[in-house]
């Protein structure tokens, strides 16, 4: 990456800064890409007077086996807005997570109604430092973080995500070591000549910021944000250097409203990629053809291409609020494949269908289990009360997928529909994704023998909690359990 004026990558610069409309590619040169010139128009307007922004480039393209998948993060000096208590920042704008050139070469075109590339550009506000004169440039490494998490994943961002990103964002010794997303309040949405364009804006959250969103969701957390204006005000801006959280500011209101959320509305984190296992305790782990779900030998069962689609739509469904929650199918006449997969794992809403229309995979027959043992490394089993309380007890579901292996943990309510976990048999497994249903009663009960989840900074690894009538255990482990693929 390099820091440069965008005289030889931006519209501004060059004679074709004024051709064409956004119509089609043919009125624009073609060093200007009308995917570019579309974003890069709401930018002037918002920026007239900063035609020629400074920018960090990726010097080798992505397209061109670069490392970096935005091509562009340009940044811009905000004078903010007094009257709303807005201060002066530095606003950084990327360029490369939607497309912008309508060849192929890094999106598969697919038509103009439709969102353009992954649908969105992220953006970042960041507190201007008195006597700052230019932008740090460490935002652009952030964005392309994240863009390289969408490009390798194929899942998009939306508002009210979070990200746990576990180390502060400027390298710095700032509590500020985690983000939420939301609409860009100034960047409105751009039609381009290949689809939509939305603008997502990054913000910095602390810790217990971050913890507040899971037990509660990220829109409730960031109307907190907007409240506060040390801690982001009306446009959400990012300060650094910012030494308490919401909560220390105003303890009491805060907290009384995130409670009061989670206890009305529940938990909108429908899963999270987790270290993770489970073990079938049925049969004897040498019946390697049907009992062992997360290692055999060496080789893992690997989870099939609809199933995978089928986690991804979980791990967003949780996103929107359902009256009847329902868990997508596996669905013999979706299609296999890289290209095929792609549109469906990008939607951020799903068709509600029957647990009538689930069809099992030719190749993999789901199982009924009697017994299961559960494995988590401390991070993933402090969100099991979460689980509990802010899903299963409204009628929701949560997914953990593994980021060490291809298993997948999905506890699921009586209410959710689309499963292949029933009352009668609340343990089954397609292939190595388990899934759990758990009444009403027995969440009650595993939240009152969980406790000490709530506190883990007080118990010692290995931690083990066991329900014999209802032939569940669950393992609390170090993570180093999980970083051996044999264990």
């Amino acid at each position: 990456m390099e820091g440069v004026r965008p005289a030889g990558g931006a519209p501004a610069a060059g004679p074709g800064s004024g051709a064409g409309s956004g119509s089609g590619s043919g009125s624009f040169p073609s060093l200007f890409p009308p995917g570019l010139h579309g974003i890069y128009g709401e930018c002037r307007r918002l920026y007239p007077e900063q035609p020629n922004p400074l920018q960090v480039t990726a010097i080798l393209k992505y397209w061109l086996g670069g490392p970096d998948p935005l091509d562009y993060v340009s940044m811009y000096r905000n004078v903010g807005n007094p009257a709303l208590n807005v201060p002066e920042h530095w606003h950084y704008v990327s360029f490369g997570l939607s497309d912008l050139y309508g060849d192929n070469r890094v999106h598969e075109f697919t038509g103009t109604d439709g969102p353009s590339g992954f649908g969105f550009e992220l953006t970042f506000r960041l507190k201007r430092e008195t006597g700052e004169s230019a932008p740090p440039t460490w935002p652009a490494e952030l964005m392309q973080g994240l863009a390289r998490y969408v490009f390798q994943s194929e899942n998009t961002f939306c508002s009210g995500d979070h990200v746990s990103w576990h180390s502060p964002l400027d390298n710095s010794e700032s509590r500020i070591q985690h983000m939420l997303l939301t609409e860009d309040p100034q960047m409105q949405p751009v039609q381009t000549p290949f689809g939509v364009v939305t603008f997502l804006q990054i913000v910095g959250v602390c810790t217990e910021e971050l913890h507040a969103a899971q037990q509660w969701n990220g829109q409730g957390i960031l109307e907190l944000l907007r409240t506060v204006p040390v801690a982001g005000g009306p446009w959400l801006i990012t300060d650094m250097r910012r030494g308490e959280t919401i909560f220390e500011i105003d303890p009491h209101l805060q907290q009384e409203r995130v409670d009061k959320g989670i206890e009305t509305d529940g938990s909108n984190l429908s899963g999270v990629s987790a270290k993770c296992a489970w073990d079938d305790l049925s049969r004897p782990p040498e019946d390697d053809e049907d009992s062992r779900s997360i290692c055999i030998g060496t080789q893992p069962r690997r989870l099939s291409g609809k199933d995978t689609e089928q986690i991804r739509e979980t791990l967003r469904r949780g996103l929107e609020i359902n009256s009847k929650p329902v868990l997508p199918p596996i669905n013999a006449q979706r299609q296999n494949g890289l290209n095929h997969d792609r549109a469906p794992s990008r939607k951020d809403s799903l068709e509600s269908e029957s647990s009538a229309a689930i069809i099992p995979h030719e190749l993999i027959r789901t199982r009924q289990l009697e017994s299961v043992h559960l494995k988590f490394n401390q991070e993933s089993g402090a969100l099991i009360p979460l689980c509990l309380r802010g899903r299963l007890l409204h009628g929701r579901h949560f997914t953990y997928k593994s980021i060490t292996g291809d298993t997948a943990i999905t506890f699921v309510s009586t209410g959710v529909e689309g499963a292949f976990a029933t009352e009668e048999h609340p343990y089954a497994a397609h292939g190595p994704w388990l899934q759990i249903l758990l009444t009403e009663e027995f969440v009650e009960r595993m939240l009152e023998d969980l406790e000490d989840l709530n506190s883990p900074e007080e118990f010692k690894l290995p931690k083990e909690y066991s329900w014999p009538e209802k032939k569940l255990k669950v393992s609390i482990l170090p993570d180093a359990v999980f970083d051996n693929p044999l264990h």
